[in-house]
């Protein structure tokens, strides 16, 4: 049995529970967790160190199927383990590798919310009205930094159903001094006739430029783009699929009922079932621009982000991938 720090079983256990939330801070959890695994680690040498890596790496990736941060935040570090360990590299020198790969990668996550803030606000307008959706730290960063720059702003928020993840956002923005409006999710419709431009996060981009974000996000778009109010995604580019480059779909995650209607209470309902999506899938012809840290993009240039930050992966690649998930969850 390969030994887990108590430490990253928590981590685990959070990211599932939704007590850590939002595809960036799950992102740089899942690569502090394998950078505690590291740390803590009492391997001899090098090949029980990558085995124990690529155990705790299996435990973060079966926490959320959808969100694309986590694998891609996990690849990077392991793929910089194991290329350490084909160089023949000391289990000292292996460690450093992976010690060095974690910190690097929260390190230029968070970097990457600044420069979203800063590159985002510029497509900010003074008398603007935004909506948006869910808790994207991305899009909060749009936000706030545009007006910190003086303009004058009013935001509506979704409450974000059935998890409330809204609230979160009304309430960061509402002490930053932004003018924020609190709406029910089904009055999207109707207050988008106000809205002059839309900000959301993603969970996952595709590499044909649709968007996986909070399930309700879809209509969002369809709904702007009926308004002809401009439709904006705040993402880093760790968050673009390259799994989707060759034909893999991103899948969506079905939470528990009890999210939607506590399970006693259902039983008062004959004949019914309840079905929970966590996610839904924007198309890009309903996306005018991405914003990410290196640029904004429109949706069709996702493929040539995810060739620049993750290269070609082959079909074999991608099976040898999925190949040690399975042996080591099994």
């Amino acid at each position: 049995m390969v030994p887990v720090s108590r430490e990253v079983e928590k981590i685990a256990s959070a990211i599932r529970s939704m007590k850590i939330r939002g595809a960036g801070e799950i992102a740089r959890s899942a690569a502090q967790a394998l950078l505690i695994t590291a740390q803590k680690s009492k391997a001899r040498n090098p090949d029980s160190f990558v085995k124990e890596m690529e155990f705790s790496a299996s435990m973060l990736l079966d926490t959320r199927p959808t969100a694309v941060s986590l694998p891609n935040a996990v690849r990077y570090v392991i793929q910089k383990i194991r290329g350490a360990k084909l160089r023949e590299y000391s289990l000292e020198e292996v460690r450093s590798a992976a010690v060095k790969a974690a910190q690097d990668f929260i390190e230029n996550s968070r970097t990457a919310i600044q420069r979203i803030g800063e590159i985002g606000s510029r497509r900010i307008s003074s008398g603007d009205t935004i909506m948006t959706h869910c808790n994207s730290t991305a899009a909060i960063s749009v936000i706030k930094m545009a007006f910190a720059q003086g303009k004058d702003i009013k935001i509506f928020v979704t409450e974000t159903r059935p998890r409330f993840q809204g609230r979160l956002t009304a309430k960061e923005l509402g002490e930053a001094g932004v003018p924020v409006t609190l709406i029910t999710d089904s009055a999207i419709r109707y207050f988008m006739n106000w809205v002059d431009k839309v900000v959301v996060g993603a969970d996952a981009v595709t590499a044909n430029g649709a968007v996986v974000n909070k399930i309700g996000t879809s209509l969002m778009a369809l709904a702007a783009k009926e308004a002809r109010a401009l439709f904006f995604v705040a993402a880093e580019t760790y968050k673009f699929s390259p799994e989707t480059m060759i034909g893999e779909l991103v899948a969506i995650e079905e939470r528990d009922l009890s999210e939607v209607i506590p399970k006693e209470e259902l039983k008062e309902i004959p004949n019914t079932e309840v079905c929970n999506p966590a996610f839904d899938i924007t198309p890009p012809e309903y996306i005018d621009l991405i914003i990410t840290e290196k640029g904004i993009i429109p949706p069709q240039g996702a493929i040539m982000v995810i060739q620049e930050e993750f290269g070609a992966i082959t079909p074999e690649e991608l099976m040898e991938y999925q190949t040690y998930r399975i042996v080591e969850e099994d």
